[in-house]
Parts: structure tokens; sequence; C-alpha cells
């Protein structure tokens, strides 16, 4: 049984990669009962893919007007639909928005997409790294005279895309609760990752922002806002903005309270830095780590993939599950009455394909009939 405050909300999802699956699985670990769409030819495959925890799987060939047909009848149920395509793809198969939605008037159908459904760019190829490009994102991040740095793909896909999209999602089946109408949500990760970065066009506005990088309160430029080498050759993340964290940044390395005076003269940044470096290098990351324990002075430890999950503040907070034998991120945001959780691992393609005919209410008649003509698939 499926727990978290989306318990009883529908969700069509058709199967694709990155953004899409990964706003489902948002969706799904909030109780939502999130069913995916997989390709017939992919039936019996399974998805280790973390994203596609806690969903159920039908596997549809719409290439087959009953496919077509199973799939508008499950998006005739649905509250909200994610789909990841380029623009003209779901119309092309004829499960596109002004067929799905006189189906079912109050249906969400959320379109993920790098560049939008409209534009010159609309029907182009992209990956996070060009989306955030062209939002002035991308320039930003990096060191002094460098490449700029990619951020993995967190800015575009995840925060710009999946995110924007969850809310975009919950928004309009809220809305459509009581207007009685659906509509369509073009979320463009372009989109998501130039709101994202709204205070720091703000900072620009108000003279805070200098388009070099590596030079900038944020973006490495302050010595207080910084990674630094230990002496094991580990990293120490500094984050002392404030005046009075930064008196404890200060006092944590030993060194004299006047020692860097006006400490926001950006003239004098990287001549702090370089100060700083050479301190931090004197201790391991474990050893500062005691000393900064417990105190504001915004210092932690710059941990791996591995190191992340047994950090004593992610353990006593579980922020890492243990879940059908794989260490993963928990749900996340928490509810203190109706938790999230991980509503099941990654399933195989088709797997309950029948069993969604059923639970969605199809007749079974009818779902007998998509079986049997080979539009639908149980695996």
């Amino acid at each position: 049984m499926a727990s978290g405050p989306l318990v009883g909300v529908k969700i069509v999802e058709f199967a694709g990669i990155g953004p899409g699956p990964f706003c489902g699985m948002l969706l799904a670990d909030m109780g939502a009962d999130v069913v995916r769409i997989d390709r017939a030819e992919s039936a019996g495959r399974g998805h280790p893919d973390l994203a596609n925890r806690g969903k159920r799987s039908i596997a549809i060939d719409l290439k087959k007007p009953e496919g077509i047909e199973a799939a508008l009848s499950l998006m005739a149920k649905a509250d909200g639909l994610i789909e990841g395509f380029r623009p003209g793809v779901m119309e092309r198969l004829g499960v596109g928005p002004d067929v799905a939605l006189k189906r079912n008037p109050k249906l969400v159908y959320g379109r993920m997409t790098g560049w939008g459904q409209t534009g010159p760019w609309s029907s182009m190829a992209g990956h996070d790294i060009d989306y955030i490009a062209l939002t002035g994102a991308l320039h930003t991040m990096g060191r002094k005279g460098e490449p700029p740095a990619p951020p993995l793909n967190l800015v575009g896909d995840f925060g710009g895309g999946a995110l924007y999209l969850a809310m975009g999602l919950l928004a309009g089946i809220i809305e459509a609760r009581t207007s009685g109408k659906g509509q369509v949500i073009d979320c463009a990760m372009i989109d998501g990752a130039a709101s994202l970065m709204t205070m720091f066009f703000n900072m620009k506005t108000v003279g805070m922002w200098t388009p070099e990088r590596d030079s900038n309160l944020l973006d490495g430029g302050a010595h207080f806002y910084d990674t630094y080498e230990c002496a094991d050759g580990q990293w120490l993340a500094i984050g002392a903005i404030e005046p009075q964290f930064h008196a404890e940044l200060v006092k944590g390395l030993g060194l004299p309270a006047d020692t860097f005076g006006m400490y926001m003269d950006r003239t004098k940044w990287p001549e702090f830095s370089v100060r700083i470096a050479e301190v931090v290098k004197t201790r391991t990351r474990d050893q500062w780590m005691t000393i900064f324990d417990g105190t504001d002075a915004c210092v932690a430890p710059v941990l791996s993939m591995e190191e992340a999950p047994k950090h004593p503040h992610n353990a006593e907070r579980s922020t890492f599950v243990e879940a059908f034998g794989v260490t993963q991120p928990g749900p996340a945001p928490r509810f203190s009455r109706t938790a999230g959780a991980v509503n099941g691992a990654p399933t195989i393609a088709g797997k309950q394909s029948r069993s969604v005919l059923e639970s969605w209410g199809i007749e079974a008649e009818r779902a007998e009939g998509f079986l049997s003509a080979g539009a639908v698939v149980q695996a």
C-alpha cells in the first residue's frame, strides 16, 4: 500500500529518460499512482533506473489502433500526464492534448522538453548543458581563465525541468478540481533554468555581480565561499558569508580576529583565499571537522557518494535509505502526517499491464480485447 500526501492521485507517464521519469518518481514517492506506459517491445525487460521506483508499468503498442485506445482509456482516468517527446510526437502518435482533453476535460497534460513547445529551437535536439548555456547559467560556473564548468545535469534536467513540471502538474490538478477544466503545461528546461537564475539577475541589476567567473560572492571568487584542499587530499566547503559566521571561521582557523580586515573588499579576495588555503592545508579534513563541528562557521566536509549516506547527520535523518537492496536518496520533502516513501522497486516493463487496466476501472471485456489484440502486453 502506497503512502504519502498524493495517495489517490493518478498519473500516466510515457516512458522516457531524465527529467520526465524523475518528475514521476517525485510524485510516486509522495504516494501518487504513477503508471508508466512502456513500449510493447520492451515488455519483460527490467528498469534498474531508480527514477522508476514506486511506479507500475503497462506495455502498449501505440502503432495499433487498439493501443491508442488503451492509452486514451488510461488518460481518461488520470489526473495528470507526463510526456517528454519532441514537440509534435504525441500528436503524430494520436495521443496529443487535443484528443486527450476531449476524453478527459480535467486532465493536466504535462509536456517536458528542453527548448519548449514553441520557438525557433523547439525542434532541435539538446541536453542539459545546452539549455543552461542559453540562460546565462553555464557562463557563471567555473574558475577564472578556465572553461565554464558543467554542474552535472542538475540545473537543467532536474532543477529546471523535473521540479518545475512536478510543481506545474500539482498546481494544475488543484486548479482543475475547482474549475473542472484541465490544461496543457509547456515545461521547458530552458525556462526553469532561467527561473533559477532570478537571484543572480537581480544581483547583476544592483551591481553585485560581474561577468568574470570566479570573481563573485557565490561563484568561488570570495575567500569565504569556496572549497579548500586539506592535508590528506580531501576537501572542505566553506560558506561563511555573514559577519558573525565569518568571525567563527577565522576563529576556527586559528587566525587573529582582524586577519582579513574588511573581508567584503573584493580586491583582497584573491590574497585572502591564498591565506585560507595555506592554513587549511595544515590539517586533515577530519581534524578540521573536529574543530568546526557544532560551530556557526558554515564549514562542511566535501563527501563522496560513498561517504554521504554514512555521515551522522544524514544517517540520523535517513536522508539516504536502503530500499530493495540499493542505497539511494530518500523521498523529499517530509510531511508530519502523510509521510512519503519509496513505494516500490523499479519494475519490469509490462509487469502490471493487466492489473493496471483492472485497477483503473477499464471494463474487463475491453481490457481483454486490448490484450488479445496484442495492443497491451502482459509481461
